[in-house]
């Protein structure tokens, strides 16, 4: 542990020397790289040296006391504060996600259940915008479908962080975990009887690369076809070219964005699907070859299946992954989702802990 903390004192010290040089401001992606990375070492760094301090206020009284017993009544305190310093310092290192100071992309698609699927997926919609109101980050909807009820066939928003986060407190840090199929049971508006019916409907959350250079795009690895948009109405609808639809040759992956009218900004928005795609699409290759205690290591809450259901008669939220379970959907609903989010990074950090005794003993 004293080992690895030294090292990110010392990262940090070749960070701020970096920040003070005038010259760094020349380059806007570096400052903003330096910042976020300073950002995230630094409540570890100052918990290494509070621990550092508690580790030589026990000593000291223990050095004391046996010259002077009056110092013996102050060790039972610092023993306890020594430890809790300890744990707090355990738990900064335990190994986190690379990408957990990047902002967030998140898809929302529609699933089985037809019509009430959608709508559930503009619920889902609703959930996290509040959720991104409550934690002051930026949304932009980059591309939606809307269905004819007033749901989401599928909608695609940035999710940013206003300013430099702490450690964990960035979109994809806190929303990675939604990712996975959303169970709804509750009676459709379509349902005349009022019978409980189960749809559902996919989230897919993906790290936002800010930076082209860490996901270079060349020209002739793409191929770029316009089209005219398509949806319920509007003006700018089926009157020009401007949706956009860019094809990754090497890999088949393809993304379209209709939702502005301009088609710059479409192929824009596009362009940070792609990139965000490509960029997790590396991650899983990486975490393919790595071995199954790494994996377990880099996410270990499973994001693949159905991950929750929200109970509409009883009020009820469940997440079947941590065991979460409340009973304040609605509230849930309108954006207070911090205890379900907070429920999976426990579960996951417990297993890092556990991962990090296992590799000690």
């Amino acid at each position: 542990m004293d080992d690895s903390a030294a090292a990110l004192v010392a990262e940090l010290t070749e960070i701020e020397e970096r920040l003070a040089d005038p010259g760094i401001h020349d380059d806007p992606a570096a400052y903003r790289r330096l910042t976020k990375r300073y950002a995230a070492l630094t409540p570890t760094v100052t918990a290494y040296r509070q621990w550092q301090a508690a580790v030589a206020d026990l000593g000291a009284a223990r050095e004391l006391a046996q010259e002077d017993p009056a110092f013996a009544e102050e060790l039972p305190g610092l023993v306890a504060a020594e430890a809790d310093a300890a744990d707090r310092l355990r738990r900064l290192l335990v190994p986190r996600d690379p990408d957990d100071d990047r902002d967030a992309i998140l898809e929302v698609k529609a699933g089985e259940g037809g019509a009430e699927s959608a709508l559930f997926a503009a619920d889902l919609v609703r959930m996290y915008l509040r959720y991104a109101e409550r934690r002051g980050w930026r949304v932009q909807v980059l591309d939606a479908t809307a269905s004819d009820l007033g749901g989401y066939k599928d909608i695609r928003i940035a999710v940013q962080a206003s300013g430099v986060p702490g450690p964990g407190e960035a979109p994809w840090a806190r929303l990675r975990y939604e990712g996975g199929v959303h169970r709804v049971q509750r009676v459709p508006v379509t349902e005349s009887q009022g019978r409980i019916h189960t749809s559902a409907a996919g989230v897919l959350v993906l790290p936002e690369v800010e930076d082209p250079e860490e996901v270079r795009l060349h020209p002739a690895d793409l191929r770029i076809d316009v089209f005219r948009s398509s949806g319920p109405g509007g003006q700018s609808v089926n009157t020009t070219d401007s949706a956009v639809r860019i094809t990754h040759l090497p890999t088949g992956l393809v993304v379209s964005c209709q939702n502005e009218k301009s088609q710059l900004q479409n192929k824009e928005s596009a362009l940070r699907v792609l990139r965000a795609r490509l960029h997790q699409l590396a991650v899983d290759e990486a975490d393919a070859q790595a071995s199954e205690q790494r994996r377990s290591q880099i996410r270990t809450v499973d994001r693949s299946e159905r991950i929750r259901t929200y109970n509409y008669p009883e009020n009820r939220v469940a997440d079947h992954r941590t065991g979460f379970k409340a009973y304040n959907l609605d509230q849930v609903l309108d954006g207070d989702l911090d205890p379900v989010v907070q429920s999976a990074l426990e579960t996951d950090e417990a297993a890092r802990l556990a991962l990090l005794a296992g590799e000690g003993t």
